[in-house]
């Protein structure tokens, strides 16, 4: 089993989208049984909360399941445990380097190709829904591909 962990600050709004939208499109490809997501929060802030709702709104609008994923702790042993760690800007990847720094980690960016953005821009503070769902999307097709490729699924 392929396990995948995203992860953002409060885990309320990139990370889950990543979640959700991953899950998504694993589902679609009928990957189900070879492929598990997850999302953590770097932040204790809203541990135990559901996505955003601007989080909510717009996954909803593309008709993406969101149900069952709410704010969890980021533990050593889910780094430990997943195979592709996938965080949102640099300071997830500080922070993620401070707890494990043997494991390869990426920024979803770092999957989309030409892509003029060099991380997820935070929707809690931009309030920029549609862009962060966009570069989600985005970065979770091409990295659903490059995992595809990499295991012969």
């Amino acid at each position: 089993m392929i396990k995948i962990l995203f992860i953002c600050l409060g885990n309320i709004c990139r990370s889950p989208m990543s979640e959700a939208y991953m899950r998504h499109i694993v589902k679609e490809r009928n990957l189900e049984d070879k492929i598990q997501i997850f999302s953590k929060a770097t932040s204790n802030y809203n541990i135990g909360n559901p996505p955003h709702s601007g989080t909510q709104k717009i996954l909803t609008k593309y008709k993406i399941d969101f149900s069952n994923i709410y704010s969890e702790q980021l533990t050593k042993q889910n780094l430990i445990d997943c195979d592709y760690i996938i965080v949102m800007d640099d300071s997830n990847m500080n922070d993620v380097l401070k707890m494990n720094p043997s494991k390869k980690i990426y920024k979803l960016t770092d999957f989309i190709e030409n892509c003029e953005h060099t991380y997820i821009p935070d929707p809690y503070y931009t309030r920029n829904f549609d862009l962060t769902y966009e570069l989600v999307s985005n970065g979770c097709n091409s990295l659903l591909e490059h995992i595809i490729k990499e295991h012969n699924l």
